[in-house]
């Protein structure tokens, strides 16, 4: 068995997930390569170093530009904030790379085109590129997915997605990297709305053409985190100005005509990561919702009405996608899963000789709609979505 050796660029809360990922997929799956972990790298080098053992790699670096050149490594893996994907996916790439790289795949439409554009040229030399909307690995929504394509629902005629948090709902916490434009390029919108973008531009296999939006900044001042230190604009010590939307909410319109909601927001009191999905067709509904991720909803408006309603499918048989390679029927798998089967795809393309999805091309049609959200909010007007060239 071959190796594909990994170098990862951060290690926090992605990186971790990731980790879970890179430990995992050998032991779950069979695929022709055998991922090592070769390198960990953060910018403090006790805490790379405490995150290289405590995560499994076998060695720790504080600076991304020796991960890129390495010998050691075949592919990088990006868990850095969105200010940094830019110039370490290009640099990779330049040094013959594959990359991971997580969402959002850049700040802006130019850094995410770019990105595009490097991608596709190393495709000619057999580097491959994905972008880590892991999400699309939950079994149930890769099964949604699936009835959509064989028109168990019939036309899509309605789209709801939502993505709900509250963890800044209290106006003390800090100002962390997450609401700042510079570091983050948006808030709720990018952070959360990213997510539900691509999901259901992958569930139903059309892109999102033109939105109507509003977005909302409900607590503009913050405490910055401790030991940081300066000064807000109107001369407050001890605190800084929130530069992202803490709320985003959108009309959007799909290419084969269906119309959909959106709202992604860190300030729904109670509500801790509520992902939820629901399209309506012709034919039938479908419904996944992430604080129930083993299960999927489904309503065959086909069958007579005496026997129609929602069947709540427990996805967890050996026929449902990804869940061969884990537990008997009727075991739940967890949020964790996501990233194995994440990288388990993109460990198989690789060996193929094939281009993940999804592809960087991919990415940069969810930050044309993310940018289109942000204009339309700015303008109280309709925008239409930029094309791209993108497979959903």
């Amino acid at each position: 068995m071959g190796q594909l050796r990994v170098g990862m660029v951060g290690h926090a809360f992605m990186g971790a997930a990731h980790s879970q990922a890179w430990r995992t997929v050998n032991h779950a799956f069979d695929l022709p390569l055998s991922a090592r972990m070769s390198v960990v790298c953060g910018r403090d080098a006790v805490r790379a170093a405490t995150a290289a053992a405590t995560l499994g790699w076998e060695s720790s670096a504080t600076d991304w530009r020796e991960v890129v050149t390495r010998d050691d490594v075949d592919l990088v893996d990006i868990c850095t904030p969105g200010d940094t994907h830019a110039e370490i996916a290009l640099a990779a790439l330049a040094a013959g790379k594959h990359v991971l790289c997580e969402k959002p795949l850049a700040n802006s439409v130019a850094e995410a085109r770019e990105m595009a554009r490097a991608a596709t040229a190393a495709q000619a030399h057999g580097i491959r590129t994905m972008c880590g909307f892991n999400y699309r690995r939950v079994p149930a929504v890769a099964l949604m997915r699936q009835l959509v394509a064989q028109g168990r629902i019939g036309v899509v005629r309605h789209v709801r997605a939502v993505y709900l948090q509250d963890w800044i709902v209290d106006p003390e916490f800090p100002l962390v990297w997450r609401l700042r434009r510079d570091m983050a390029g948006s808030g709720a919108l990018g952070d959360i709305g990213a997510h539900i973008v691509d999901l259901t531009q992958y569930v139903t296999g059309e892109l999102i053409t033109g939105v109507s939006a509003l977005t909302e900044t409900f607590v503009r001042e913050r405490p910055l985190p401790t030991g940081s230190s300066g000064l807000t604009a109107n001369g407050r010590a001890g605190s800084g100005e929130v530069t992202v939307d803490d709320a985003a909410l959108f009309l959007a319109r799909l290419a084969g005509g269906a119309v959909a909601t959106y709202e992604a927001t860190r300030f729904a009191t109670g509500r801790k990561n509520g992902l939820r999905v629901e399209l309506n067709g012709s034919l039938g509904s479908v419904a996944f919702d992430f604080e129930r991720m083993n299960e999927l909803e489904f309503y065959d408006a086909t069958t007579p009405a005496s026997e129609q309603g929602f069947t709540r499918i427990l996805v967890t048989e050996p026929d449902h996608p990804y869940l061969a390679a884990w537990w008997p029927p009727g075991h739940p798998i967890g949020y964790e899963h996501t990233f194995t089967h994440e990288v388990r795809d993109l460990v198989a393309a690789i060996a193929a000789g094939e281009d993940p999805t999804p592809s960087f091309a991919d990415a940069l049609q969810v930050q044309l709609v993310l940018d289109a959200v942000e204009r339309s909010a700015a303008s109280a007007a309709w925008v239409p979505v930029e094309a791209e060239l993108a497979t959903v």
